[in-house]
């Protein structure tokens, strides 16, 4: 199948797009290259992309004319462009054009293909509130720009296939980690503190916060669970996440144990709408997905330290 991913030189979408080509798949990757983070490590994730023959378009979902930048023979999409995170340098407007604005756009052009292609989007689990451990049918109670935005732009998605107009899915990811982990990021941050001695910016309070860690391959693994499901999933929302909870103290632990070293830490002020748990409740995805997450935190951040070391240790 000829598969289209956005954000494809992003965390998850990158990779994302190199498991769906090594499952005989044609992928194309489109990304805008924002600098919420350093692009140059958006462009060490298309570099591997390319290596394996997955080319990834600079289009940008706001502004282009899709129908000119990509090609209408697509079959699936898989949706991960996002301004993803809690961040107090982004603006409201840069989460309602980059979530809610761009999958809009997408949408557009979906139903202008020939053929309609499936579409996978990417939630989070931001979009249940402060708390995140619910089944998927329960309200949403978003506390940050972006849940509510993410919310929206699920919506979108899950609306057009409440019309008939399109085939569509939505995946809750919870709390991903592992190699090409974004540097904003709890485990990057960590890994690079910890090796460069600087010192690490806790928040207070969160510490005691309650996360599924899950490794990015598990995620994987339930993101192309949706192949060949179409029937099955249609306008459905699936939470994909481990079910074992880890407190960032647990985390920040875990790093020092595997580099063998004490983190510095230095306090700042919490957060707001910074969630106090995450439990991915997957109970859906396990029944009709066949999804069964297995690495473990300590297992997934061997393989982090190694990509971190390799990439950004001289």
């Amino acid at each position: 199948m000829k598969i289209l991913v956005t954000g494809a030189a992003g965390f998850i979408g990158s990779h994302t797009a190199e498991r769906l080509a090594e499952m005989g798949h044609q992928v194309i990757g489109i990304d805008n290259f924002s600098p919420y983070y350093n692009i140059e490590l958006k462009e060490l994730n298309a570099k591997a992309l390319s290596e394996k023959g997955i080319e990834v378009l600079r289009v940008d979902l706001r502004t282009d004319d899709l129908q000119k930048a990509l090609p209408e023979a697509i079959d699936i999409i898989f949706h991960f462009s996002a301004h993803p995170g809690i961040s107090n340098t982004s603006t409201f407007e840069d989460y309602f054009s980059n979530n809610i604005l761009a999958t809009k756009n997408l949408l557009d052009f979906a139903l202008q293909c020939e053929k309609t292609p499936f579409l996978v989007n990417i939630g989070t689990s931001s979009i249940y509130g402060l708390e995140a451990t619910f089944p998927e049918d329960v309200a949403p109670k978003p506390a940050s720009w972006y849940g509510v935005t993410k919310l929206a732009a699920e919506q979108l998605v899950l609306a057009k296939s409440r019309e008939g107009k399109l085939q569509a899915t939505s995946l809750r990811l919870y709390s991903v980690y592992g190699p090409r982990e974004r540097p904003d990021k709890l485990y990057t941050r960590l890994i690079d503190c910890g090796l460069n001695n600087k010192p690490f910016p806790l928040y207070n309070g969160s510490e005691k916060h309650l996360r599924s860690f899950t490794y990015v391959q598990d995620i994987v693994d339930g993101i192309v669970s949706v192949l060949d499901k179409e029937t099955i999933v249609n306008g459905e929302i699936f939470n994909l996440g481990t079910e074992e909870e880890s407190t960032t103290a647990t985390g920040i632990e875990t790093v020092e144990t595997l580099l063998n070293t004490t983190i510095k830490v230095s306090a700042k002020p919490p957060r707001a709408g910074d969630q106090s748990r995450t439990k991915a409740n997957i109970d859906k995805a396990r029944k009709l997905l066949g999804y069964n997450p297995t690495t473990t935190l300590k297992e997934g951040l061997k393989a982090q330290i190694a990509w971190f070391e390799e990439n950004f240790i001289k």
